[in-house]
């Protein structure tokens, strides 16, 4: 788990910083330091002008330019006279690019992994006939709201839908006044989602909140449990359980319910090859469930996945698309924040909230998904317009460029030092709260 965001933090922090490094030393400035991770120093070396080493402090990094006033408030030298290598005897435009030179890295590399993973994974998903072949499970959250098991659901704030992800997505949650319409009994029935819902869902102690329902596909027969005598197959699927319609999110309760005794499995058991596999024939198998609850096979949801493989050239516009969402949903959920609808304490996290994201088992789409995730955010963050952040430079770069006059550089150290309060501020904020959620009462 810690090793992947040590890895993902490492390759976007080197990737931003490399952005402000290129740029400097395109433009004739001096770069005394390009580091990874926070002193102290684990490792260095210098080659040319610039001393390229690794910190012992893996969430973040840092590039050092002669006459910039940044993080490390070296102001020794800003008494003298500007250097024709120094950040501020350049021209305001020039500087400009330098400080948008880690965002724009950021927003290249995101941009580039959802290009990558959608050409080569492409887009599996449940469709809405899927959905609504058996309806809805409706679980703790979703019967909070309205909903209930068995329901079809028809549209989402009022519009078809196509994939069931569209159902339960961030641009359905963090959308203001959404809404179900769902089939119960015959009659259409509005279920209105709540303002503040989504932070419900992001709390890591909540239940699912729907799937689909769906019968249990049998995907193996462990060769040491007692369904391996039994007749039953792999690819059977599940459809009753001593007589009784019996779906996927059912089975393990009622096979413990069993432990000790002979069950019955009912099961549609394909036939033919190919096309012809939606051919099937019931068969009824009867197979022993040991003290232990366990029958010795495992299985899944039978659903029937559409899949959406792209061209690269469709990859390109596809995966474009899905990195600037990411930003556009991190927008959408700070208006929440602000308007008071989620809690800030329940929406942010800090890097232990984004380490359980990752993950215990290593999984390289998920890796590259949730990296190319991070680095459009790195990138929407640091456009922030708080000083210390590369979104205050450019602030400031800004009413530079428009009002011809620059900021003192007494300005700058003060405003630096109230942007590095605020981030450290910010910093302790999350990291408690990560810890927060993690215990008991959190």
């Amino acid at each position: 788990m810690a090793a992947q965001i040590i890895l993902s933090l490492s390759i976007l922090v080197g990737i931003h910083e490399f952005g402000h490094m290129i740029t400097a030393k395109w433009f004739g400035m001096r770069v005394e330091q390009f580091s990874i991770g926070f002193p102290p120093k684990i490792f260095g070396i210098k080659k040319g002008e610039t001393e390229y080493s690794i910190g012992s402090i893996p969430l973040g990094g840092f590039v050092k330019i002669s006459g910039m006033v940044d993080e490390s408030l070296d102001t020794e030298k800003l008494g003298e006279e500007p250097q024709p290598w120094e950040f501020r005897s350049k021209p305001a435009w020039q500087r400009l690019i330098v400080m948008l030179g880690g965002v724009t890295m950021n927003v290249i590399i995101g941009i580039i992994i959802f290009v990558i993973i959608t050409f080569i994974y492409g887009d599996p998903y449940i469709p809405k006939e899927e959905v609504n072949k058996h309806g809805i499970v409706a679980h703790e959250l979703a019967e909070k709201i309205g909903l209930q098991t068995g329901d079809r659901v028809l549209e989402v704030n009022g519009n078809d839908y196509e994939r069931f992800s569209d159902l339960t997505g961030t641009n359905v949650l963090l959308e203001s006044n959404s809404f179900y319409v769902v089939q119960r009994q015959g009659e259409s029935v509005r279920i209105d989602i709540p303002n503040n819902f989504i932070e419900e869902l992001s709390d890591a102690n909540a239940a699912q909140f729907m799937e689909p329902r769906a019968f249990s596909e049998v995907t193996n027969i462990l060769k040491d449990g007692n369904a391996v005598k039994s007749g039953l197959e792999e690819n059977d699927v599940i459809t009753m359980v001593n007589g009784d319609t019996t779906y996927s999110y059912e089975l393990n309760e009622k096979i413990k319910k069993n432990a000790g005794n002979t069950i019955s499995f009912t099961v549609n058991r394909p036939t033919g090859n190919g096309e012809e596999l939606n051919n099937f024939v019931q068969e009824i198998v009867q197979v022993a469930v040991g003290t232990d609850s366990l029958v010795g096979i495992q299985f899944r949801p039978d659903l029937d996945l559409n899949y959406t493989q792209y061209t690269f050239g469709e990859s390109i516009g596809e995966g474009a698309a899905r990195a600037f969402e990411a930003v556009w949903v991190n927008i959408k959920a700070f208006g929440k924040i602000i308007r008071g609808e989620i809690s800030a304490t329940k929406s942010l996290s800090g890097p232990i909230g984004i380490a359980q994201v990752f993950g215990g088992d290593w999984d390289w789409q998920r890796f590259w998904s949730l990296t190319g995730l991070l680095s459009m955010v790195l990138a929407f963050m640091n456009l922030l317009p708080i000083p210390a952040l590369d979104g205050g430079h450019v602030m400031f770069l800004l009413y530079e460029i428009i009002s011809g006059r620059k900021p003192s550089d007494k300005f700058m150290e003060i405003a630096q030092k109230i942007g590095m309060a605020i981030l450290l501020a910010l910093m302790v904020f999350v990291i408690f709260n990560d810890i927060l959620k993690l215990t008991p009462w959190g």
